[in-house]
């Protein structure tokens, strides 16, 4: 952190602040301008993307500034040469501008996502995603595309994926193996859906379907899948620990998972519910060094042989430009994917007839969880990330994992395509 505040400060000094676009102006977009414009020297937030581009407009006055919006390229590059905030409602503008360092993509959408960090690779753009769907789901395969065209993709610091990555990091340089990456959950109950969800997110403004996918364990089970790819982790079972609630500090499961396992397995990828300091990440590491597990007794973390490290919080958007100057300035990114070991499984939420179109992740008729890669490939299981327009041909009883073989799968999308080559490219 001390070196990208000063670099940023640098940057700042030279009068060259980092140019970010943004894909996407939901809750958490208008926090990133804010963020930006009022607390981080060294970067500007020059435009925006929106579908609806009067939703960017709000989020840029949120801020406290006044955007123009624009049609063409030459109108966007008009405005972002004359530091001028800019909003369209077409996504190649950012995609393909010769002025914008790096995109933030906080869709959570899989098909148009890949479509936009896909052309932006074509035009030399790094990405940093705050869409957790799009990177459980085919991130491998779109590293491979990032080093093709000499780019960086990388998910963010802020969220619990970069969180734990961080940490990751950080146990490994004290010499510790890290054994346990985990993250610590309010709530867990797989069958939430927007229903449900809706006074929760009114309240702070938020989208029901996306704080679906959180209290239904959806978005849980993406983060794990980007740390597990990130640090070639398994989980114990499909699942993972399905809810296992814990209320004291996290400091006490060192005493819930057995060494040995752990070995055995070469470390895995967890949550708990309830348990303090909430809402952080912890990690479970061990050391094999007596003589250092003597300074670990005296420095007060305990006999081992496991230890409990943590980060107590993750601060969203707050974190995020961060990433950014870490990928700009130094080529570092938050979450280096090397293949699929953890993958996302698509399971019923309720009973679902023959003839369903199923809708999206976070709404009434599925949920995700985490399941290693050879059984995901072994069952043919149906990522979470891809189910929205798939047609049943059967039907698919409550809490049953739908696979390829029960579904017809929308035509043409490109997820599609870049997944079964995912596959092709990391074999089992």
């Amino acid at each position: 952190m001390i070196i990208v505040d000063n670099a940023l400060k640098a940057r700042e000094k030279q009068g060259k602040p980092i140019r970010v676009g943004m894909i996407g102006a939901g809750f958490m977009g208008q926090g990133l301008i804010n963020q930006i414009a009022h607390s981080v020297p060294g970067e500007r937030m020059v435009a925006v993307f929106n579908r609806h581009p009067e939703k960017a407009v709000k989020a840029y006055k949120y801020a406290g500034l006044d955007p123009v919006v624009v049609e063409t390229q030459s109108q966007l590059e008009e405005a972002i040469h004359a530091g001028k905030p800019a909003v369209t409602g077409d996504s190649t503008l950012l995609t393909r501008s010769e002025q914008i360092d790096c995109l933030v993509d906080v869709t959570g959408a899989v098909e148009f996502g890949v479509q936009v960090v896909m052309d932006g690779f074509k035009h030399g753009k790094h990405f940093v995603l705050m869409n957790a769907e799009l990177d459980a789901t085919i991130g491998p395969i779109l590293q491979v595309y990032a080093k093709k065209y000499n780019c960086i993709l990388s998910a963010c610091d802020g969220d619990q994926p970069g969180v734990e990555i961080n940490l990751y990091r950080y146990v490994k340089g004290l010499g510790l193996i890290p054994r346990v990456l985990g993250n610590i959950k309010g709530l867990q109950d797989r069958y939430r859906n927007p229903t449900t969800q809706k006074g929760f997110a009114e309240k702070w403004g938020q989208n029901p379907a996306m704080v679906t996918s959180f209290a239904d364990g959806s978005k849980c089970s993406f983060e794990q899948a980007i740390v597990a790819n990130a640090c070639n982790l398994k989980v114990k079972s499909r699942g993972m620990s399905r809810g296992y609630e814990h209320r004291g500090h996290v400091d006490e499961l060192t005493k819930y998972y057995d060494a040995e396992e752990l070995r055995s397995l070469g470390g895995i990828v967890d949550y708990v519910v309830g348990a303090q300091p909430n809402p952080g990440v912890y990690c479970i590491a061990e050391h094999t060094d007596p003589k250092q597990r003597h300074y670990l007794n005296l420095y007060k973390l305990g006999e081992g042989p496991l230890y409990s490290l943590y980060t107590p919080w993750h601060l969203c958007h707050f974190e995020v430009p961060n990433t950014v100057a870490r990928v700009v300035l130094f080529g570092d990114a938050d979450v280096p994917l090397d293949g699929p070991k953890v993958e996302v499984c698509a399971c019923a939420k309720i009973d679902l007839k023959a003839g369903t179109v199923l809708d999206e992740y976070g709404h009434y008729m599925t949920y995700g969880e985490a399941v290693n890669s050879d059984e995901m490939r072994r069952e043919r299981y149906l990522p979470e990330g891809l189910v929205e327009g798939c047609k049943l041909k059967r039907d698919i009883a409550k809490d049953a994992v739908i696979t390829y073989d029960d579904v017809e799968l929308p035509p043409g999308r490109l997820a599609d395509t870049l997944r079964a080559e995912q596959y092709a490219h990391f074999p089992a």
